[in-house]
């Protein structure tokens, strides 16, 4: 298993920056590999300041990079909450990407069941292998140690065959489109991104060892696992 390299930022802005570089050195690296590179994007506030450097960084090899996502909220590409819309309003269109490389999930489908086995599906074809291995996979913290919609408790913590669920979460009553704990572990390199004094506890409990969560189940099997944080992420 990979072991955690940990990157203090004294600020938001600088974190942004650095995590852009990396984002953008793993994906020249995948390019030069295989000819092409496969993300998954994180959700929620954070990556907005991450999507906006990106979107104006020149090195990033624009047209070899295909865009999927770790997880969606139940809800229409135009509501505030979706992350394919955080994502389109502050990277992809201030980007040159066509739109055959962007791959969302369908939060507005009201069967979030089957919406999950069309993701699952799109990426059993993009990824004959028997787990996909994506070259990179941003990922946030939630307060509660959740990363992606991977919430503790979940049944969905416990899943090894499928690759894409839609759990329901109690705390916020509704479903949410997920990866897999497996499809995660499988990636080539897995970047966590966070910011904020409130995400320092659990920042601290997941490093250190502390009480479970699902984000400490994040443990890629042969890549790499690089945390991304500010100094009050890392309660310097």
């Amino acid at each position: 298993m990979a072991i955690a390299q940990v990157q203090v930022f004294a600020q938001a802005s600088e974190l942004f920056l650095g995590a852009a570089a990396a984002f953008t050195d793993t994906c020249l690296a995948a390019v030069a590999a295989r000819g092409r590179c496969r993300v998954a994007l994180a959700g929620g506030s954070t990556p907005r300041g991450l999507f906006r450097v990106l979107a104006q960084e020149a090195r990033l090899p624009w047209g070899a990079v295909d865009w999927y996502w770790g997880d969606e909220r139940q809800v229409p590409p135009e509501h505030p909450d979706s992350n394919y819309r955080m994502a389109r309003e502050t990277l992809f269109a201030f980007a040159p990407v066509a739109p055959e490389r962007i791959h969302p999930m369908a939060g507005a489908d009201p069967d979030a069941a089957a919406a999950a086995l069309r993701y699952e599906a799109e990426l059993r074809w993009a990824f004959p292998e028997p787990w996909p291995r994506f070259d990179l996979v941003l990922l946030g913290l939630g307060t509660d140690g959740h990363t992606a919609s991977l919430f503790p408790g979940s049944p969905a913590l416990a899943e090894r065959e499928r690759l894409v669920l839609a759990p329901w979460v109690e705390k916020l009553g509704q479903h949410r489109l997920t990866l897999t704990l497996p499809v995660f572990n499988q990636a080539a390199s897995i970047m966590f991104l966070v910011s904020g004094a409130d995400k320092a506890p659990m920042v601290a409990q997941v490093l250190d060892g502390g009480p479970p969560v699902p984000a400490q189940l994040i443990r890629p099997v042969a890549g790499e696992l690089r945390w991304f944080l500010d100094a009050a992420a890392a309660g310097a």
